[in-house]
């Protein structure tokens, strides 16, 4: 029995119309929401928890929720925005001891692989680098849709002293923890 040409042609037809409408589903996300997203992290100095966050920060990122194993970051954050406690700490951030913002004035995360771990949740491993030290980080991310923009939301612990965040007497972690807390929303409209 042979199919008539007619029948293959619609079949045809029919398939490269939904393929064509699934592809234009997969929408891209890469431009960043400044005005909604942030950096923030969380410190104990001295017995008490101090909240602060970088207020300038830029970068690419590219994410498709069809395939989020593909996505990519990069960003880079302006260390002289950092903001902390009153003038005096934020003065004493940018010197040498800690983020040398002279010599070293923006920090910087690139993402080098994305593990899917399925109900919007991601695994990002990357790579950070503060005052020219590079070393290898991974971040827990979740994902979700919020009208038209996508949002993350990821956290980590930085470890302040392997990138000499705190040298001389800031080194003792007793006065300043070693761990820092650190999160990161991001707001993402589609490209």
């Amino acid at each position: 029995m042979q199919i008539p040409f007619l029948a293959v042609a619609r079949a045809l037809t029919a398939f490269v119309i939904s393929f064509a409408a699934t592809q234009a589903l997969a929408t891209e996300y890469s431009v960043i929401d400044m005005s909604k997203s942030k950096i923030t992290f969380t410190s104990k100095l001295m017995g008490s928890n101090l909240q602060g966050g970088f207020n300038k920060f830029s970068g690419k990122v590219k994410f498709n929720p069809d395939e989020p194993e593909k996505a990519k970051a990069n960003l880079v954050i302006d260390i002289t925005s950092f903001n902390a406690g009153g003038e005096e700490l934020q003065e004493e951030a940018a010197r040498k001891d800690w983020f040398f913002t002279k010599s070293f004035p923006t920090a910087s995360f690139v993402s080098d692989s994305v593990k899917n771990l399925g109900n919007g949740k991601l695994e990002i491993h990357g790579a950070l680098m503060i005052k020219g030290k590079i070393l290898p980080l991974v971040i827990s991310s979740t994902y979700q849709l919020q009208g038209k923009q996508l949002i993350f939301d990821a956290n980590f612990q930085l470890l302040r002293l392997q990138y000499a965040l705190g040298a001389g007497n800031w080194a003792d972690t007793s006065a300043v923890a070693n761990e820092v807390p650190v999160k990161v929303h991001l707001v993402l409209d589609p490209k």
